[in-house]
């Protein structure tokens, strides 16, 4: 039986309003693939405590979410690099603002297969292996091995840190692997005894093996005191002033619960654990300052 008209429309506005109603808040959060797997299980905690509010989490590397917060198609840009200065001026040439959050600190740590014997490395011979003035393990004191150079494609926010600290801005080897994500590389280096790689200190699994830089292994305590080389913090961008549920999120992740979470996924917290003062790593420095950051 087919219902009059006006009945059709009275069921649909009623619906629409009933949707309306019930409708919860929804955060938009993208960018970095390093930040992502902390960021999706902060938004789980959160969204557990306040099942009115929606959070979708993506990735895409910090390039892709630091310019969909200034086309304005997310609320938050995650980021495993420092905003650059081109991206700040595009901000302000739109009548926005880039705020940085830091949540947590990294090392990117250099990994290679578990039955390569090289168990540290120099920053000059990393160098050389991504630029590829070292082409076999031999030249280090390892097996007559060619070495496969594994790197993160340039839009990476990881591959930006890599390439200013590292690198130094010369020219990566054409032969190197360029891959997606941090897992993918876990995966590859995994699996072949020639690869090297590099990956956020929170993706480091027993399948691969990490290599000291200057005798430096990536740790916690190495981080903190400005010993190691490859330490960056790791950023939620906002294009305005945090407030709503915008804002309660983020306090959230700097919460006693939110930095927590970020010990437990392998990442290094912001607030220190002994005083709930928050640590500061700025140019291979490390101090505390108490109140927030």
């Amino acid at each position: 039986m087919l219902l009059p008209k006006n009945a059709l429309c009275v069921g649909i506005i009623l619906s629409l309003l009933f949707s309306f109603a019930w409708a919860g808040e929804r955060i938009v959060i993208q960018g970095s693939t390093t930040v992502l797997p902390l960021v999706q299980i902060l938004a789980e905690k959160y969204m557990e405590k306040h099942p009115e509010v929606d959070i979708s989490v993506s990735g895409g590397g910090s390039g892709v979410g630091i310019t969909a917060l200034l086309d304005g198609i997310t609320d938050i840009a995650m980021s495993s690099r420092e905003a650059k200065e081109k991206e700040v001026a595009e901000a302000r040439a739109r009548g926005k603002d880039l705020i940085p959050v830091v949540i947590a600190y990294d090392a990117i740590a250099v990994i290679v297969h578990p039955e390569n014997p090289i168990d540290t490395l120099s920053l000059e011979n990393l160098r050389r292996i991504y630029t590829g003035d070292i082409r076999s393990w031999k030249d280090l004191g390892g097996p007559p091995v060619p070495v496969v150079p594994i790197s993160r494609e340039f839009a990476s926010g990881t591959f930006e840190v890599f390439n200013r600290v590292v690198l130094q801005k010369e020219e990566l080897t054409p032969s190197a692997l360029m891959l997606v994500s941090n897992l993918t590389i876990l995966q590859e280096v995994s699996s072949s005894p020639g690869c090297i790689g590099y990956v956020g200190l929170g993706y480091v699994r027993e399948t691969v093996k990490v290599v000291a830089l200057e005798g430096v292994f990536p740790t916690k305590e190495s981080v903190c005191l400005g010993q190691y080389p490859l330490a960056r913090p790791l950023y939620l961008y906002l294009a305005r002033p945090p407030e709503g549920s915008v804002g309660d999120f983020i306090a959230f992740a700097l919460s006693e619960e939110g930095q927590y979470i970020v010990a437990e996924e392998g990442f290094i917290p912001v607030r220190a654990e002994e005083n709930g003062d928050f640590l500061v790593v700025e140019g291979g420095d490390a101090h505390e300052k108490s109140g927030n950051p």
